[in-house]
């Protein structure tokens, strides 16, 4: 059995946060002018949350950090790194990461952002993995949180039907050999930049009574095109990290990818090679929740028992960027 790299850093405890609000196909199908029908056939998606007009990204990430920092048994005091990964965040300035520290009090922790959209958990996971590793016996907290209904366009089917809002989260810290994170993977595809995209209210294209009139402030993706991304580079990018662990993709016991589409995660996960793992998937109910996806997901397999002691779980987020973030994972169950 591998061990895990210097500082054996692994999860002590997820926590997730879904808004109230939930939204059916009905629903969502009349402001988008499809039938519902569609919806469910084109995506396998049900319903999805959208954020209550008082909350916003950090709201929703407070409170996933809360439930993590919960079931770790861990207070928000003891947090020595705070990362959160975040493309809506509340403000351009100041980062969201410093909004969730004060919400939670977790006042002793370096706090930055992370956009690479939905691949930001894991390259969350990464990054403090390497932190802690530097600085044994700290603790860190990722958290992941989207608010895309906020710029959602819903004349466009293509994406206002896919995405919600949502958070997730997860405590770090040391745990026993062999347990952990076994490995991360970060890789970024500029050149498929284009592919998703908000174009206005940055530096290039700074906010104007234009670009509101033009809708440049909604979320743009070419879906055949990211589909066509993920199909080519997702499968060698989790057979690389697997083989690089010692493993194997057939003793993969769990699958934990970004939710973007359910059509998409079975052909995904059968071009992978994946089709002995148990594929955890919360878009049914959900939707894309964005760069809270995979943290999302991977708390209700947390929380419903799904992930025994010792099991590997294969991590594998996707998207703007383009970038990918892939983590394995050996899971350490109740002592």
């Amino acid at each position: 059995m591998p061990k895990t790299a210097a500082g054996a850093t692994g999860i002590l405890g997820t926590g997730s946060y879904l808004p109230k609000e939930e939204i059916g196909n009905e629903e969502i199908a009349q402001r988008v002018g499809v039938d519902p029908e569609w919806i469910q056939r084109k995506t396998l998606i049900r319903s999805r949350r959208f954020a209550a007009p008082d909350e916003a990204t950090s709201d929703l990430a407070a409170r996933a950090a809360e439930n993590a920092l919960e079931r770790a048994g861990i207070e928000a005091g003891r947090i020595d790194y705070l990362v959160v990964s975040t493309s809506t965040g509340d403000h351009p300035q100041p980062p969201t990461s410093h909004l969730v520290q004060q919400a939670i009090g977790a006042h002793r922790a370096a706090c930055l952002d992370v956009n690479v959209v939905c691949s930001g958990f894991v390259y969350g996971l990464g990054l403090v993995r390497g932190l802690l590793a530097l600085q044994p016996g700290a603790v860190a907290l990722v958290v992941a949180a989207d608010v895309y209904s906020r710029i959602l366009d819903f004349t466009d089917r293509r994406t206002a039907v896919l995405f919600a809002d949502g958070a997730g989260a997860a405590v770090l810290g040391s745990v026993p050999e062999p347990y952990g994170i076994l490995d991360v993977d970060l890789v970024g595809r500029g050149d498929a930049a284009r592919l998703i995209r908000v174009e206005a209210g940055g530096s290039r294209q700074p906010a104007s009574h234009e670009t509101v009139d033009a809708g440049d402030h909604y979320f743009r993706m070419d879906g055949r095109g990211v589909r066509d991304f993920v199909m080519e580079h997702v499968p060698p990018a989790l057979e690389r990290l697997v083989t690089r662990a010692g493993l194997t993709l057939d003793a993969i016991d769990h699958f934990v990818p970004h939710q973007p589409n359910g059509v998409l995660l079975t052909e995904l996960a059968e071009r992978a090679g994946l089709g002995g793992a148990r594929v955890h998937r919360t878009l049914e109910k959900y939707g894309n929740v964005g760069s809270a996806s995979v943290a999302v997901t991977l708390d209700e397999a947390a929380r419903s028992g799904e992930l025994a002691d010792g099991d590997t779980v294969l991590l594998s987020g996707f998207g703007g960027g383009m970038a990918l973030g892939t983590g394995l994972l050996r899971w350490q169950g109740a002592a």
